[in-house]
């Protein structure tokens, strides 16, 4: 799978981990150059969009993205 298309300006990475390179360097493998269809940030980008992604969202946080995707809430 090819590197996320949403990488380059995904707030969580620009952001949110800008102080934690070794943290963010784990998880931009796993997720984003991996498979981003298991990154919770991502699941709710493709369900609902760019604007409904909240900003403190963690990739592996699948169950919060699945309860903000069937009730709106998170």
């Amino acid at each position: 799978m090819p590197v996320c298309e949403l990488l380059p300006t995904c707030p969580f990475f620009n952001e949110e981990m800008t102080n934690m390179p070794v943290s963010m360097s784990y998880v931009k493998e796993s997720y984003c150059a991996k498979d981003n269809s298991l990154c919770a940030r991502y699941i709710v980008y493709s369900a609902l969009g760019r604007e409904k992604v909240p900003a403190n969202l963690y990739p592996t946080e699948i169950m919060r993205a699945k309860r903000l995707i069937s009730t709106g809430k998170i």
